[in-house]
């Protein structure tokens, strides 16, 4: 089956040290997901979290929290990092990249999913793509999250999804 590589999220606003949002082993993630960026060729997505232009709902209290992600998409906070330049990205105000632009890419494809953060936008879009029936394979080397402790929770718990999620590493996805 013909699978889609999804790097999610790998921001400089997820890589700075500086940021509020920094992810501790984003660096040691950028190796391996360079890796299975080469080996999928033109079946890899980029996605990136934005701010929306007007927090709606309980995002309202999210960014009262966050103000200083209130920066519009070209913000550069909110660009790929610069080991990487995609054509294109998919982005979302959600935590969850799985929506229609991500599902068309998609299509009927396996969806392997690697970036940041494990327990945040990963978990999320793969618990979506995997109600929507897509055989979801995370690459737990190729993820990192806020600390191992949820990071290893996440894994954790999309195990639990399985047979729809797997979790898997870099050298058994590309193996």
């Amino acid at each position: 089956m013909k699978a889609v590589l999804a790097v999610i999220d790998l921001q400089n606003v997820f890589a700075d040290p500086a940021s509020p949002w920094f992810t501790p082993r984003f660096a040691e993630v950028v190796p391996p997901i360079r890796r299975l960026v080469t080996a999928f060729g033109d079946d890899v997505v980029f996605t990136r979290f934005v701010a929306p232009r007007q927090p709606e709902g309980a995002w309202k209290q999210y960014y009262a929290q966050w103000p200083f992600a209130l920066q519009p998409p070209d913000a550069p906070l909110y660009q790929v990092v610069g080991a990487f330049q995609p054509k294109s990205t998919v982005d979302a105000t959600t935590f969850g990249k799985w929506h229609a632009r991500m599902a068309t890419r998609v299509g009927g494809a396996s969806l392997v999913l690697a970036g940041v953060s494990t327990d945040c936008c990963v978990l999320s879009t793969a618990l979506a793509a995997a109600d929507a029936g897509v055989d979801v394979t995370v690459v737990a080397d190729a993820c990192a999250s806020v600390d191992d402790e949820s990071h290893a929770k996440a894994l954790d718990i999309m195990r639990l999804y399985g047979p729809l999620v797997k979790v898997a590493t870099t050298a058994e996805v590309l193996g």
